[in-house]
């Protein structure tokens, strides 16, 4: 929502920072200049399906609508794509199904439908926001082959929002680690499973569960986000942590790797960098 500035002014605003986008920095634009990215050049997929669709409507007057906003098509030629486009992304018998009420749908058959919606405007960057949380690991192997599939076919950009490393491991192909607003870690996702620098990173590598393991926690919570602890924000629960992480602002990126950066202090001129951290199974 803050990337396509969605966001609702009352819960939040966008202070400071760029938001790049084809070389256009979107924190400049116009509303009315926005609107030619919404949907058209970038679109998203929430975590909610439900949420997404009204249930007042059918699901084919709901992508009907999206692609003749984007499309100069009539209403009958916009409702052929409408069905081509839940057929594409696995809605069985479509052209029977689009009359259909959202309620009629099950959780993984909704978010197919918002996905269709999403691509109606034949998008370059699409958003995914945690879309496969609420669903089945079945279904989520479904949803997550569908993305790939469709990634492939148009070209398009895919945006990744998760916190489940293993989704993250099948789908991405460069990862960024966030931790209370900030990034910690950047990478190739091989190169980054393979070899993580930042202790953050690492902490999460170290929560997977193994076969017949219990599972590892991280210590403490995560801050408050309107009043986040000087310095990284991982120190207060960093084992790693010294002096001067916990003072001033957040750590620059270091090279840790070939395109491989991390936001660390141990990384830094100053100190000798953890090149390797002990392994939860080396005893």
């Amino acid at each position: 929502e803050s990337i396509t500035r969605l966001i609702p002014t009352d819960n939040g605003e966008i202070t400071g920072g760029e938001i790049i986008f084809d070389g256009t920095d979107l924190t400049d634009c116009t509303a009315s200049e926005l609107t030619e990215y919404r949907g058209n050049r970038i679109a998203h997929v929430f975590q909610n399906p439900q949420g997404a669709l009204d249930d007042v409507y059918t699901v084919g007057e709901q992508v009907v609508e999206t692609v003749r906003a984007h499309r100069d098509l009539d209403r009958e030629a916009a409702r052929e794509e409408a069905i081509d486009l839940l057929d594409r992304v696995g809605i069985p018998d479509a052209a029977d199904r689009i009359d259909d009420y959202p309620h009629s749908f099950s959780g993984g058959m909704k978010q197919r439908v918002v996905l269709a919606i999403a691509l109606a405007g034949d998008p370059d960057l699409l958003i995914a926001d945690e879309p496969t949380t609420a669903l089945d690991v079945t279904i989520q192997a479904q949803i997550l082959r569908l993305l790939a599939e469709i990634q492939d076919e148009r070209g398009m950009g895919l945006l990744f929002v998760t916190h489940d490393l293993g989704v993250v491991a099948e789908i991405a192909d460069r990862v960024v680690v966030m931790y209370a607003g900030k990034v910690m870690e950047t990478g190739e996702v091989y190169e980054l499973f393979e070899n993580p620098a930042h202790p953050y990173t690492r902490a999460l590598l170290d929560c997977l569960p193994g076969h017949g393991e219990a599972f590892d926690t991280i210590d403490g919570s995560t801050p408050d986000p309107t009043d986040p602890p000087d310095g990284c924000r991982f120190h207060p629960r960093c084992d790693h942590a010294v002096e001067d992480c916990r003072s001033g602002e957040q750590p620059a990126f270091h090279p840790v790797g070939d395109d491989h950066d991390a936001a660390c202090v141990l990384y830094g001129d100053d100190h000798q960098p953890p090149l390797s951290f002990p392994d939860k199974h080396d005893d």
